[in-house]
C-alpha cells in the first residue's frame, strides 16, 4: 500500500468514526422526519417518475436515513425494485428484484440487521440486477430491466457530491461492474440526514470511488442544477 493510499485510508477511516458517533446520537424521531422529508422529494422528482428500474437500499434499524416508506412507495408502483444482496463469502453484492409488500415482510435480516433478500421467492429464482453470480458467475442476466437508478446509502457526502461509504466497496465494485458490462451508466443518488452533509472537499476520495449525480437531504437535492 502506497503512502497515499494509507493516508486517504486513515483519512476515512477517522470520518467515519466522528459521522458514525453523531449518527448513534440522533433521536429517532429526528432519523424519522428527516428521512419522511428525503422520501417526499424524491418521489415528486422528475427523475424518479420517469425511472422504470431501480434499485433502492432496505436501511439499516438504527442510525441511518430510513427507506421503509420509500420502498413501500417504490412497491406500490409499476415501477422495478431491485435491492442489495450480499454474498458475504467473497465480499461481493449484487441487486435482486423484491416483487411486494408480502416480499418485503418474508425478509430475515442479514449483515447489520439490514433484511436481506433470499436467492428465491415463492420457489422461483429472483431476477438479478446484472449478474447472476449464484450459478454462472459474472455474466449479465438478459431477462432484466436495465437500472436507470441507484439510491444509495453512505456514511457522508459532500456538497462536491463525493460520497464515504462503509469501507467495503461493495457499490463501487457494484457500479464498475454494471457499467463495465455494457449498460448505460444509471442515474446515482445518495440519500443523506443533514449530519451526514459536510462542506465540498471534507469527503476524502479515491480513484475508485464513484462520485453521485445527485444528494437528496431534507432541505434539498445537492447537484440538481447540474442534472
Amino acid at each position: 500500500m502506497s503512502m497515499l493510499q494509507s493516508t486517504l485510508r486513515t483519512q476515512k477511516k477517522a470520518l467515519r468514526k466522528a459521522i458514525g458517533a453523531t449518527l448513534r446520537a440522533l433521536p429517532a424521531a429526528s432519523i424519522d422526519e428527516q428521512s419522511q422529508a428525503v422520501a417526499a422529494q424524491i418521489v415528486s422528482a422528475p427523475w424518479f417518475t420517469r425511472s422504470k428500474a431501480l434499485s433502492c437500499y432496505l436501511s439499516m434499524p438504527t442510525g441511518e436515513l430510513s427507506t421503509e416508506s420509500l420502498v413501500s412507495t417504490i412497491l406500490n408502483s409499476k415501477k422495478l425494485l431491485f435491492v442489495p444482496r450480499i454474498e458475504s463469502a467473497d465480499g461481493r453484492m449484487d441487486f435482486v428484484r423484491l416483487y411486494g409488500e408480502d416480499d418485503l415482510s418474508s425478509l430475515p435480516s442479514g449483515l447489520w440487521g439490514i433484511k436481506e433478500p433470499g436467492r428465491q421467492w415463492m420457489g422461483n429464482e429472483r431476477t438479478n440486477g446484472v449478474t447472476n453470480y449464484f450459478v454462472l458467475g459474472p455474466v449479465m442476466d438478459a431477462t432484466c430491466e436495465p437500472l436507470d437508478l441507484i439510491l444509495l446509502p453512505g456514511v457522508a457526502f459532500d456538497k462536491t457530491l463525493s460520497r464515504l461509504g462503509h469501507g467495503k466497496g461493495y457499490y463501487d465494485r457494484f457500479i464498475q461492474t454494471y457499467v463495465s458490462s455494457g449498460h448505460q451508466r444509471p442515474l446515482l443518488v445518495g440519500l443523506a440526514l443533514r449530519e451526514q452533509c459536510l462542506e465540498s472537499g471534507e469527503v476524502p476520495i479515491g480513484e475508485n470511488d464513484w462520485k453521485m449525480d445527485l444528494v437528496v437531504t431534507p432541505d434539498g437535492i445537492i447537484g440538481e442544477k447540474d442534472c
